[in-house]
């Protein structure tokens, strides 16, 4: 402020001498001619009209003289009074100076040197409101010319300064605009206007002024560091990291930008630690508000949004899920970014078989192999893409399909034993397919044979296969897959109606007795030993359909939780698939006895037959005397002919 009134009173003295030497010379008052000059032209005048004779002289002639008397002692008393003006200014004696100039004013009020120089004394008296007046005039007697606007702009922001120095915000802000509409273009009158709404708190109108001065202003880094602060005001992290990182980009070296992009990456570093404190404790609901927080603060770290997809993916909101991957995928991009890469691929794969699985259970088999086939475009190496895939086939009864997918799994992994189980079920199905159909007994035995390849140890693929035999006149393999039915689970009841017919008169008990028991329950024993499905092949009491007990580990089961997120879940898992197997059961089982109890019954208490009324007009027929003939039948049961 000292340096401002320095400047000024330097300015004002220039204008002083400026002044004295126009004086001197006479270009201050172009019109003031001395009085020996004006009497001579006169007398010249006269002489040359009328000789020495004066008595023509005109009254017109002694006014002019009179008023040229008084012009030159008003122009006479300006100058005087204007050098003692500039004398004054000299001095720095600035009230003095302003007394004389307010006289020379008013002899001259058409100088406009003459605001200009007063202007001046009262900007060094701090008066700044008649310092705008004076060059606010001088700025009307001259409007073309540019040095008055621009001093005026700068008195008014001399006069918001001093306000706002003094703490008179809104005053000052008045100022300062003042100033900024005299001269728009210069960004000074502009930060002095913010700063005054900062002051009384008008962020948002400051915010709004400073984004406009960045469509104008875009390389200037000052202005990204104070958009940076006050979008940080308003807790609007993202912007105010980006604008962080424009100033930076402009000036690296800027102190503001970096202690700024610092203190945002060390909140969201700390945010990230809660985060995955909350998620490990089970709490996913704030484990998420605390990965958006790191985000906010650091929207540029590729990890935060894998860590956020696996939340959300988590949640089962796999929509998001999938967007965070791609995201990260997209800013993953070249060596650096490699591992972060793959991590994002795997996890997106894995997103895109839970979205599956849960469209699966909710019936959506359609969605479900679309999701596949996205997951089986990005990894086509992976078992457990092409089982899910291949069930909800299964479930579309869509089998050949579905046996694609499994045989494709099989190729991946041929000691999978679910993949053979599901091989075991749709070739079973199939069989009944074609069993039901009434002409394809060839192509259900070879289905059911299959099935049991497949999956030796199901009581019910025996007793199909039984049936298919029975109706191709293969009594001696039917035997044989109707023992082995009942070796595998005696309390099926569906298989004892067959056995019945197939060994007449014997009893169960005696029928497992047999030699061809013994026979049967060694080939079984030979099957389920090289199938691998039990440790102990003698012991046939447990129907492999049933899931495991808990002591056994499942072939399925993960090795820890941390395996648990990043496997393929399956659609169905094995236990899953025993209990699907069962339902099956149960519903035939039910379907069968609501046939067989809920029959209408074959007896009728009505007449079979209603009897004709014969017509009046009707002739009895010719052979009416014709005597009666009965038929008989060895069933006793005649028939009426005539």
């Amino acid at each position: 402020m000292g340096d401002q009134m320095d400047l000024a009173t330097e300015g004002g003295r220039k204008e002083g001498s400026r002044a004295t030497e126009e004086v001197s010379d006479g270009s201050m008052f172009s019109t003031a001619v001395s009085e020996e000059q004006l009497e001579e032209a006169r007398e010249k005048s006269r002489r040359r009209l009328f000789g020495s004779s004066r008595i023509f002289e005109l009254e017109e002639d002694k006014k002019d003289r009179l008023e040229l008397c008084g012009r030159s002692i008003i122009e006479l008393r300006a100058a005087e009074h204007y050098g003692r003006g500039v004398e004054a200014v000299s001095k720095a004696d600035w009230e003095r100076a302003v007394h004389f100039f307010t006289k020379t004013i008013n002899l001259q009020p058409q100088q406009t040197r003459l605001y200009v120089c007063r202007a001046e004394a009262y900007l060094q008296l701090c008066d700044f409101q008649s310092a705008a007046l004076n060059y606010r005039k001088a700025s009307a007697l001259e409007p073309q010319s540019e040095a008055f606007r621009l001093r005026l702009a700068f008195i008014f922001y001399l006069q918001g300064q001093c306000l706002f120095d003094h703490g008179r915000h809104l005053d000052a802000l008045e100022s300062f605009a003042k100033a900024t509409e005299l001269r728009p273009d210069y960004r000074p009158y502009h930060m002095r206007s913010l700063a005054c709404l900062a002051a009384i708190g008008r962020h948002s109108d400051c915010l709004r002024l400073v984004s406009k001065r960045i469509e104008t202003e875009m390389d200037d880094p000052e202005l990204y560091i104070l958009s940076a602060r006050l979008h940080k005001h308003f807790n609007q992290l993202t912007i105010c990291y980006h604008d962080v990182k424009a100033a930076l980009a402009l000036a690296p070296g800027i102190p503001e930008g970096r202690s700024l992009l610092m203190e945002l990456e060390g909140s969201a570093e700390q945010a990230r630690r809660l985060a995955l404190s909350r998620a490990v404790a089970g709490n996913l609901q704030e484990a998420l508000q605390k990965i958006n927080t790191a985000l906010e603060n650091n929207p540029e770290e590729v990890q935060y949004y894998l860590f956020r997809g696996t939340l959300y993916r988590r949640l089962k909101d796999f929509n998001t899920a999938i967007d965070d991957f791609i995201l990260a995928l997209d800013r993953s991009a070249g060596e650096k970014g490699k591992s972060v890469q793959v991590e994002a691929q795997r996890q997106l794969l894995l997103t895109y078989n839970d979205f599956a699985v849960h469209c699966f259970t909710r019936g959506f088999y359609e969605e479900a192999v679309m999701l596949l086939n996205k997951a089986i475009g990005m990894e086509k190496r992976e078992k457990g893409l092409y089982i899910n895939r291949g069930d909800c086939f299964f479930k579309q009864r869509e089998l050949e399909f579905a046996l694609a997918d499994y045989q494709q799994a099989e190729e991946l992994d041929p000691l999978d034993r679910s993949i053979k189980i599901r091989f075991a079920v749709v070739y079973s199905t199939m069989g009944q397919r074609d069993y039901e159909s009434g002409s394809k007994y060839i192509e259900a035995l070879e289905n059911f044979s299959r099935a049991i390849q497949y999956n030796p140890g199901v009581s019910r693929y025996y007793e199909y296969r039984a049936k298919a035999r029975q109706k191709l006149h293969e009594e001696h393999g039917a035997r044989q897959d109707i023992i082995m039915s009942l070796l595998l689970d005696p309390s099926n009841d569906q298989a004892v109606p067959l056995l019945s017919r197939l060994y007449p008169g014997c009893t169960v008990t005696d029928i497992l007795s047999s030699e061809a028991g013994e026979m049967a329950k060694m080939k079984l024993d030979v099957s389920l030993q090289a199938c691998g499905l039990y440790e102990d092949p003698s012991s046939f009491k447990r129907d492999p359909h049933k899931p495991p007990p808990k002591h056994e580990k499942s072939s399925e089961e993960p090795a820890d939780a941390a395996d648990t997120e990043n496997r393929i879940a399956p659609c169905i898992g094995d236990t899953d698939l025993y209990h699907e197997i069962m339902r099956s059961k149960i519903k035939i089982n039910r379907a069968v006895k609501c046939a067989l109890q809920e029959r209408c019954s074959l007896r009728s208490d009505g007449p079979r037959v209603s009897a004709l009324a014969r017509p009046a007009s009707a002739e009895p027929p010719q052979d009416a005397d014709r005597p009666y003939r009965w038929k008989k039948f060895n069933t006793a049961v005649g028939l009426q002919f005539r």
